[in-house]
């Protein structure tokens, strides 16, 4: 049985007053209404997390599978895997500080993000007094393709449920209906993760004439309450292996959120566990040697993931950025009352590479798998990299991203205040998934001019998993090629490049042509309904492209916002839940709309809690 010493019960005292522990927890949840209300939520979350990671499990195990906010395994799951870093993460910080706020920010979506620290990223050298010009020769175009969010579900199995109660189907649960509603088809569908016939399907799609492909992350399937580090390590390491078997050309790859057990959980090098992750990074550096070599292989093994390399017989350099470290969701980053600017040393080395390519006359590409402007991204990082963008601007032809399982774009500008073709200075191109449950599978080419690495064209080839032929044999069609389909609308010259400025007017042309911007949220899930987007939903969807800041995306964080919501923010900007998967945001998220309030259920609650403490041993 645990006794609280003197010490431990300190943070408890209000007890007296207020009833017990539990009583503080039910009443703290029903009043999280707000940022105030969800800073009082973290005390007695404090006092429970004192208690130890399993009296903390246990308690909200209980509640979820109360309030049935997932099924009781998927409940169990998740918080069993990534409790015991919220609880440590409540032991470690004032329940009243700017870290407190980013939590009930992320997990609750009570708080809007705080101000930034001011933070100016050092740079080596200044700004070239006479920076590199880069012209086109006119040359003829060389092929990139670029596929993200494979999310292979290596346990897909065909005949069991498509529609089930879990956040991913297709799989023979134990508490599957039998017989299955719909069986699912062995090629993929739609609530489904992604087959490995579809993935190899998708591999051998990609045109034998590409220079190189670049993979911005997520290999692993969203069943994430069933995620460890043996399941994980073999989805990656057969992944690499299935595409340098069917890939002739070499792959650059990113590190995504899902690659990792438990999800979205790297730690900093600061934290008390700060080698929990170091096995991803040492099973991709071995992965992925074959491709960037050794050198780019050891930067992977010791820079959390990141790496450069220059391409063979080019003059751009690519640097590969695990952008994680600046994600909402990874609860390793709320363990310190002191602000970090810089966890893992991502931007210090960014700005090394790039400072290296510009030195080196080189042009650079950026590639990640979450793109800095979203709003799952924390602000303070999106800031800092922006101003890494803007001093190598001129080195930087383009950044490639993911994770949002949608065909996107995003703007950089110099002067935020002040959006438009002249100021815009970088533009982010966001890869649609192969996963058919976030839309068609998908994947880009890009047309390189091959003097000065930029963007001559993207073109979406899609699989449609609604077609008849699709379960026997899907095809990879083209859906639709970005120069003739926004050109025109703009004017685009044909020597002219889709850069920043081609791409703020088109967003302009979306905001005067509602035809248009239809058409370009048809082309987000790649043809599946969207929904309805009202004149709201469409100036945020715009002011969204025109963010790859984050403080600039117009998103005011609002209770269930980054881990539920699939209204106008999740046709503005993807759904967010399927970037994250069912993790511990998505089951804390809805508990204060969801909680008891009659005496009787209210009783009944509490007394489930009870239960469950004393089960671990914990008598309040």
């Amino acid at each position: 049985m645990v006794r609280l010493s003197p010490l431990l019960a300190l943070p408890l005292c209000f007890r007296a007053a207020r009833g017990s522990l539990v009583d503080d927890i039910v009443n703290a949840i029903e009043n999280a209404v707000d940022c105030a209300g969800c800073h009082a939520l973290l005390v007695p979350l404090q006092g429970l997390a004192l208690l130890g990671d399993a009296a903390f499990d246990a308690t909200f195990i209980a509640v979820c599978q109360a309030l049935k906010v997932q099924d009781p395994d998927v409940c169990e799951g998740i918080i069993k895997q990534q409790g015991p870093i919220l609880a440590h993460d409540l032991r470690s910080i004032s329940a009243f500080g700017q870290t407190a706020t980013k939590l009930c920010d992320s997990v609750f979506g009570l708080c809007q993000p705080p101000p930034i620290n001011n933070y100016i990223v050092p740079f080596p050298k200044p700004v070239p007094s006479d920076p590199k010009v880069w012209t086109s020769k006119g040359r003829k175009p060389f092929q990139v393709a670029h596929f993200s969010d494979v999310h292979i579900d290596r346990e897909y199995a065909p005949g069991s449920d498509v529609n089930c109660t879990k956040p991913i189907c297709c799989r023979n649960y134990a508490d599957s209906a039998k017989p299955p509603k719909v069986p699912a088809g062995p090629m993929g569908e739609h609530h489904c993760d992604t087959t490995t016939a579809l993935a190899q399907s998708m591999l051998h799609a990609i045109p034998a004439d590409t220079a190189f492909s670049l993979f911005t992350g997520d290999v692993v399937e969203a069943s994430v309450w069933l995620v460890n580090q043996t399941g994980v390590t073999n989805d990656l390491q057969t992944f690499d292996n299935e595409m340098a078997t069917i890939l002739g050309a070499p792959v650059y790859p990113a590190i995504g959120n899902h690659e990792v057990a438990p999800i979205n959980l790297f730690p900093r090098s600061t934290a008390s566990t700060p080698g929990a992750a170091q096995w991803v990074f040492d099973t991709q550096s071995k992965g992925w040697t074959k491709w960037i070599g050794g050198a780019g292989a050891s930067q992977v093994a010791h820079i959390s993931g990141s790496y450069s390399i220059v391409h063979p017989g080019t003059d751009l350099r690519i640097i590969s950025l695990n952008t994680v470290y600046w994600y909402k969701a990874n609860f390793w980053l709320y363990d310190s009352d002191t602000q970090q600017s810089d966890p893992n040393g991502i931007l210090a080395f960014a700005v090394q590479e790039l400072q290296a390519a510009e030195d080196a006359g080189q042009r650079a590409w950026i590639i990640a798998h979450i793109p800095p402007g979203r709003g799952d991204v924390l602000h303070d990082q999106s800031d800092y990299f922006d101003q890494i963008v803007q001093r190598y601007k001129n080195t930087i032809a383009a950044q490639f991203y993911g994770h949002s399982h949608q065909d996107e774009f995003a703007i950089a500008y110099s002067n935020y205040a002040n959006r438009s073709a002249e100021t815009a200075v970088s533009v982010g191109f966001i890869a649609p998934s192969l996963t058919p449950r976030s839309g068609q599978p998908a994947f880009k080419v890009y047309d390189i001019d091959p003097d000065t690495y930029e963007i001559m064209d993207a073109r979406v080839f899609r699989s449609n998993v609604d077609s008849p032929t699709f379960q026997s044999q899907p095809t990879w069609e083209l859906y639709y090629s970005a120069r003739a389909t926004y050109g025109p609308l703009v004017g685009v010259q044909p020597s002219e490049p889709l850069g920043p400025a081609f791409w703020h007017r088109v967003t302009e042309a979306f905001a005067r042509n509602d035809t248009a911007f239809q058409q370009y949220r048809t082309f987000l899930d790649r043809g599946l309904d969207e929904g309805a987007c009202d004149a709201a939903c469409k100036d945020l969807t715009i002011c969204g492209l025109r963010a790859l800041r984050a403080q600039d995306n117009c998103i005011v964080s609002k209770p269930g916002l980054n881990f539920r919501r699939r209204d106008v923010l999740a046709a503005a900007h993807g759904h967010p839940d399927e970037c994250e998967g069912a993790g511990l945001g998505s089951l804390f998220s809805p508990m204060p709309s969801q909680m008891v309030k009659t005496p009787a259920q209210r009783a009944e609650l509490k007394q489930v809690m009870l239960e469950a403490l004393a089960r671990e041993g914990v008598q309040l």
